[in-house]
């Protein structure tokens, strides 16, 4: 079993392996989170681990008010806020190491935009856009909650492709193919504009995961598939029956539907 060390990035949201997801960042434990990975070499991997959170908020809700300004919040900078007392209880068990291939600064007015995400407590003012690319799953095995950001104890896990991967990835691209057709409609978008549609079962298995419109239960549960091809079966039902929705709307917004929002922190 191979164990690492991460700092934890929880997230309404999951990121898959191969994929990319821009992250504003603007919280002050998650400043300080990025602050860190921009102490090591640029050349080098900058990784953290991208959890979903099962219960619990992504913005740390305010805390009790300045002293001696009552009725005045100010947000809770611990880093669990937000979470269960022991935050485990409020993430999915597997989650997706991220490496964060690009981290700008942003200034803003000498503050960090968003309001919860202040200054108290981080590592300056302003914020950071990173750009996160997924790598490996992992299991969360536990969450410490000392420092100033949570670090979580994870066991890497390899993607096994499981029995009829390859057969069962040849029916998910055509039905996917199927699926961005009736989701494009008369706009004849598509979810992956311009890129041919890879070939090999796992990346096909976490774009098409990804790519899908999917709420994050569904999202997460593909993710925690135990191999290759139980995420292509499951995949393959899931696109059957969004096709057949999407065939008894009236029309579909799909411009609004495959634009893919920054997720703020």
């Amino acid at each position: 079993m191979t164990t690492t060390r991460l700092p934890l990035f929880p997230l309404h949201a999951v990121l898959f392996p191969g994929l990319v997801m821009p992250l504003n960042v603007f919280e002050a434990r998650y400043r300080a989170l990025v602050s860190d990975l921009l102490r090591l070499p640029e050349d080098g991997p900058r990784p953290f681990g991208v959890v979903a959170i099962r219960e619990g908020y992504e913005v740390a809700p305010p805390g009790r008010g300045l002293p001696g300004e009552p009725g005045v919040s100010v947000p809770d900078t611990r880093p669990g806020a937000g979470f269960a007392p022991d935050p485990m209880d409020s993430f999915h068990p597997i989650g997706c190491v991220a490496d964060a291939t690009t981290i700008r600064p942003r200034e803003v007015g000498g503050r960090s935009p968003g309001g919860e995400g202040g200054d108290a407590g981080g590592e300056g003012p302003g914020s950071f856009e990173v750009l996160a690319t997924g790598t490996t799953r992992f299991r969360l095995l536990s969450v410490e909650a000392a420092g100033r950001y949570l670090v979580g104890e994870v066991e890497l896990l390899e993607e096994e492709p499981g029995e009829g991967a390859e057969v069962l990835a040849t029916g998910v691209l055509r039905a996917f193919r199927a699926y961005q057709q009736r989701l494009a409609g008369a706009y004849e978008r598509s979810l992956v504009p311009g890129t041919e549609l890879p070939e090999e079962p796992s990346v096909v298995s976490y774009l098409v995961a990804a790519a899908t419109v999917l709420d994050t239960a569904e999202k997460q549960a593909l993710l925690e598939a135990p191999d290759t091809a139980a995420r292509l079966a499951r995949e393959l039902r899931l696109l059957r029956r969004e096709i057949g929705v999407i065939g008894k709307l009236p029309s579909v917004p799909a411009v609004e539907l495959t634009r893919r929002p920054t997720n703020p922190n």
